[in-house]
């Protein structure tokens, strides 16, 4: 977009990226879209607003935004034009109507007793995934790793983590999903490697060879020994300068993350062959695609300028403009799609496919292999109008991504202690939903590795109140496989997981600990810095799944690797596989009526009284007319429904009396809608 100091706001706003920077700003400052789509506002140009707001935001925010919306010409349609083709008609969309699981090995099941989950224990669980109906088996990492951050490290890309199991483990495991009809994924962490991966070893020993330019590896002054300042003044997402010297090549070396995860520089186009020449081997080995771990980051601004100090403190984390939407970001997830998921003619078949899974839930034979794998995108600082850029089908980059901005509220932030509310994440579905066109498609999720459980994000200290965890647990499961979109559930939704009551010396996160050390280094006391680390702490969502009553929770019969500390009675697998009514029977039969009836997973949507904030309800109606109601009270007190609803049968529900005038705490409802056209009061 060419934009200068003469560009009004509203055109900046009409602007995919424009909108979303915007966005993003009002959600850190608590502020409504009002306030700049307002007449007097939406009409200032872009030099007066400077003026405005430099006492918030600093004197290079608007520079900044400028240099953003250069990156990415003149929105949607010219980057389309540069890089559709025929074959986004063709591709698979399997995925669009798939309920996706997500498995953290280390914490899913162990098989030898050492307290770390391996690949052998959970394809001895995989029935349990199987009769949960699952689509799709996604894998955190489990590639050889020094484990700096838990396997997002990784030292090869083709060799499985001893701890975890050998590549034979993981063959048996992709043709265990498949013959069960459930296609698999693997993370694939190619922002940065290990420092102890052979390329950053060979980069480390020879700077000026072929391996230096595979990373971001600068000199610094004539004569640096480390001990002036790093190249520029980004900032790791873990703590500290995202700089490191490295003595042995007298070089500063770029780490977004933790000091041992080392920035690839995708600029290299050998970089790119060699992700993309991972991709093909492990699809050859019958993987289904990869969830690629922040791949929006892979896109750095050429020269790696300084960050603004202004954004860097409103959104934590200065030089994030540089490289959370990247110049070339397009560029390099289109080539990695043709190149690296794409198979070509003549490629050998994978070792296995999937078989089809019919609607009634009973298995066909074995499908062909997809055409294109499956590209499901981390995209963390991206907002409705960049996922949409990256993931329309038109594009042929991304299929989905996930968007961080439903997990926290205005004004919050991951680290904050407070009660989550629900009206802001149906505010944010309905404006989601509302912007949504032909190709895109929205990934739901609440849960997953690296946050906190949404269950006592809501909650608070009222999340081991068994009736009202029960009833919010089956309030977000309707949410997520009823509304458009493609769920992605995290291992222990299914029974209800909560937050663990951790102590100090339970924490093993990298980022937890980098924190609390900080908040220790600012004198407070051990009590004090872990009330500042637990409402974020990653720690929370990757204690072991919780199998059965006991110490170790079925996981292991060894001393797990971390404790959860948790006492509550019916919040396992085994007790709530003979209870009806539980969390585990709801998200079963829940699962089983998407996959019968059309309506909920490719029918129409229409949202029903939008602006409460007490009450979410929908309609989805399929092509053949057949219509349900969706109904969730979204607070822990009891409601009344809107006037005007639809006549409706419910066949699934929370408390399961009916539908009466009012809904309970946390209630929910799944019912065949008849009669006349709701014209529903908000």
């Amino acid at each position: 977009m060419k934009a200068d100091a003469r560009t009004r706001l509203k055109d900046v706003y009409a602007h995919p990226v424009g909108r979303d920077a915007i966005d993003k700003v009002l959600l850190q400052l608590g502020r409504s879209s009002f306030w700049v789509r307002n007449p007097v506002a939406a009409n200032l140009p872009l030099g007066a607003l400077a003026r405005l707001v430099r006492p918030v935001l600093g004197s290079e925010f608007v520079p900044s935004l400028l240099t953003v919306l250069a990156d990415h010409g003149d929105g949607a349609a010219t980057v389309l034009e540069q890089v559709a083709g025929p074959r986004a008609h063709r591709e698979s969309l399997w995925w669009r109507h798939a309920v996706f699981y997500q498995v953290y090995p280390r914490s899913f099941a162990d098989s030898d007793g050492d307290g770390i989950g391996d690949l052998r224990g959970l394809l001895a669980r995989l029935d349990h995934l199987a009769g949960l109906g699952v689509d799709c088996v996604w894998l955190s990492p489990i590639f050889d790793s020094p484990n700096e951050d838990m396997g997002y490290d990784v030292r090869d890309y083709r060799a499985v983590l001893a701890e975890m199991g050998t590549l034979a483990d993981l063959d048996e495991l992709i043709a265990g999903c498949h013959e069960r009809g459930m296609r698999i994924l693997l993370d694939l962490v190619v922002n940065h490697t290990s420092a102890e991966h052979p390329w950053f070893r060979a980069a480390v020993a020879d700077p000026e060879g072929p391996y230096g330019a595979y990373y971001h590896l600068l000199p610094g002054s004539p004569g640096e020994d480390g001990s002036g300042p790093p190249p520029n003044n980004w900032a790791s997402f873990f703590g500290g300068s995202a700089w490191r010297w490295i003595p042995e090549a007298r070089r500063w070396a770029l780490h977004l993350f933790a000091p041992g995860q080392m920035d690839l520089n995708w600029e290299n186009p050998q970089v790119r062959a060699e992700v993309a020449e991972i991709v093909r081997w492990w699809r050859a080995r019958g993987i289904d695609g990869f969830r690629l771990d922040v791949i929006n980051y892979i896109s750095k601004r050429p020269g790696l300028p300084d960050g603004n100090e202004a954004i860097g403190k409103l959104m934590g984390f200065p030089g994030i403009e540089h490289y959370f939407f990247g110049p070339r970001l397009h560029r390099h997830l289109h080539e990695l799609r043709v190149e690296g998921f794409t198979r070509a003619p003549g490629d050998p078949p994978p070792a296995s496919t999937v078989r089809e899974r019919r609607a009634d839930g009973s298995l066909g034979a074995a499908l062909p292999p997809d055409e294109v794998g499956v590209m499901v995108g981390e995209t963390p600082g991206v907002g409705v109008e960049m996922a949409r850029l990256l993931s329309n089908a038109r594009r042929e980059e991304l299929d989905l991504v996930f968007n961080f901005d439903v997990l926290d509220g205005p004004r919050q932030v991951r680290w904050d202690d407070y009660r989550y509310d629900l009206g802001y994440l149906k505010a944010y579905y309905l404006d989601y939903l509302a912007r949504v066109g032909p190709g895109d498609a929205i990934a739901l999720f609440f849960d997953n590795h690296d946050n906190p459980r949404m269950l006592s994000k809501v909650l608070g200290g009222k999340d081991r109140d068994p009736q009202l965890r029960s009833a919010l647990a089956k309030a977000l499961a309707t949410i997520q496989l009823t509304l458009p979109g493609t769920p992605f559930l995290f291992q222990g939704q299914e029974i209800a997981a909560v937050n663990q009551d951790l102590q100090v010396a339970d924490l093993q996160d990298v980022e937890s600990l980098n924190r609390l050390d900080e908040l220790r280094a600012d004198d407070l006391s051990d009590a004090a810095a872990l009330a500042q680390v637990l409402p974020g702490a990653r720690d929370h969502a990757r204690v072991p799944m919780r199998w059965q009553p006991g110490p170790a929770t079925g996981f292991s019969t060894g001393t797990p690797w971390q404790h959860g500390r948790e006492d509550s009675t019916g919040f396992t697998v085994a007790e709530q596989e003979a209870a009806p009514d539980s969390v585990l029977a709801f998200h079963r039969e829940l699962i089983r009526l998407r996959r019968a009836e059309p309506a909920l997973t490719r029918g129409a949507f229409r949202p029903l009284a939008p602006r409460s904030r007490t009450y979410f309800g929908w309609l989805r109606t399929a092509v053949d007319g057949a219509t349900w109601l969706i109904e969730v009270n979204l607070t822990d007190r009891t409601v009344r429904r809107p006037r005007g609803l639809p006549t409706a049968e419910t066949v699934l529900g929370s408390p399961g009396n009916g539908r009466g005038p009012t809904m309970a705490p946390y209630e929910c409802v799944i019912a065949r809608a008849g009669g006349e056209d709701p014209a529903v009061r908000a």
